[in-house]
């Protein structure tokens, strides 16, 4: 039989039943795959009371002739010192897959937490480049870390009403949808500032900035949007200002997408990520965008300008890329950044 072979096995180790090549220790023994499942199922399903033998049970067993009487296979794998005892139930079964594979992924984790604990330190250059990318994020996140002193709900029949079609056939709330536009530009206007502050994108040529943009502007406000959720009110906080329950947000236009939104918030809320933190990932949300997400956009929040890094030297519309609302960055982070 071909397959894995421990390595505590002779390479021609024979089962010590039939005499086939053995595959490992099973309830015990040393035997093959066909007599330890042969062995398990007699036992699961309560089988050897219905075996006979049509010689008197002086069956010779080898690998020939093994299935030819199950009463003195059963018989031999008893007399080798196969255990009964060892054979699981289903249940039992089950229950020890589930302990394998929490055990699995826990040392899945402690691997991951070890190789981030042992990571290598960054540099001067590249603290400096932090530095430059969190500030550019504090400088340009509307309230900073005042916004749950600052923010104001969104009064709850606001998003109740009904529902008003669009010329796009999508259906929205008509005074959710109002509130929502009115901080749409200035958000979108930080996220340009954000990248605008930026050494490795102001370097870019215009053409590829403004792809960049597009292709992350959503994602930005979604990050920035996400680590602004409150557990205890269920709310997004929204440019630092409107907080918002999921079923507002839904109805004021963004649908579906609230729903990733208010997920990635959760997800990420257990993690209480730093300043730095989300300055880094939106800095590679921004470096990482391509083409691709910006084509078409999203109906409403379209159109706003977006500067280059050379002000007044070019223009486009920035777009909404609903494709960075289905981001989980949960697992990525494993601590804190700490400057020594």
């Amino acid at each position: 039989m071909s397959g894995y072979i421990p390595s505590y096995l002779d390479k021609d180790e024979q089962c010590v039943v039939c005499g086939d090549k053995a595959t490992g220790y099973h309830y015990r023994c040393i035997t093959c795959e066909g007599c330890k499942g042969f062995f398990r199922r007699t036992i699961q399903k309560n089988l050897h009371p219905t075996y006979s033998c049509k010689y008197d049970g002086c069956c010779v067993i080898d690998k020939i002739t093994r299935n030819q009487c199950q009463l003195c296979r059963f018989k031999k794998c008893i007399s080798v010192g196969m255990a009964m005892d060892l054979v699981l139930d289903d249940s039992k079964r089950v229950a020890k897959r589930k302990l394998i594979e929490e055990n699995r992924e826990r040392r899945r984790k402690e691997e991951m937490i070890k190789s981030l604990q042992h990571r290598p330190e960054p540099s001067a250059e590249e603290w400096e480049l932090i530095h430059v990318v969190t500030e550019a994020h504090r400088s340009t996140n509307a309230q900073g870390s005042h916004w749950k002193q600052k923010r104001k709900f969104l009064p709850e029949d606001i998003g109740q009403s009904p529902m008003a079609s669009m010329p796009d056939g999508d259906k929205v709330d008509l005074e959710a949808f109002s509130e929502f536009t009115k901080i749409i530009t200035p958000a979108i206007t930080r996220v340009v500032d954000f990248a605008k502050k930026l050494p490795m994108f102001s370097e870019l040529p215009c053409e590829d900035q403004i792809i960049l943009l597009k292709g992350c502007c959503m994602e930005i406000m979604s990050l920035r949007a996400a680590v602004r959720y409150d557990p205890e009110s269920e709310t997004l906080t929204l440019s630092g200002e409107m907080a918002v329950k999921r079923e507002q947000l839904k109805n004021g236009g963004l649908g579906v997408v609230s729903d990733a939104i208010f997920d990635l918030g959760k997800s990420l809320s257990a993690f209480n990520l730093d300043d730095t933190e989300v300055a880094l990932l939106q800095a590679v949300l921004l470096m990482s965008s391509g083409a691709g997400a910006a084509a078409g956009g999203v109906s409403w929040g379209a159109g706003a300008a977006a500067p280059c890094a050379e002000p007044g030297s070019c223009a486009g519309d920035v777009g909404w890329a609903p494709r960075g609302a289905v981001m989980d960055y949960g697992g990525m982070w494993g601590g804190h950044l700490e400057e020594p």
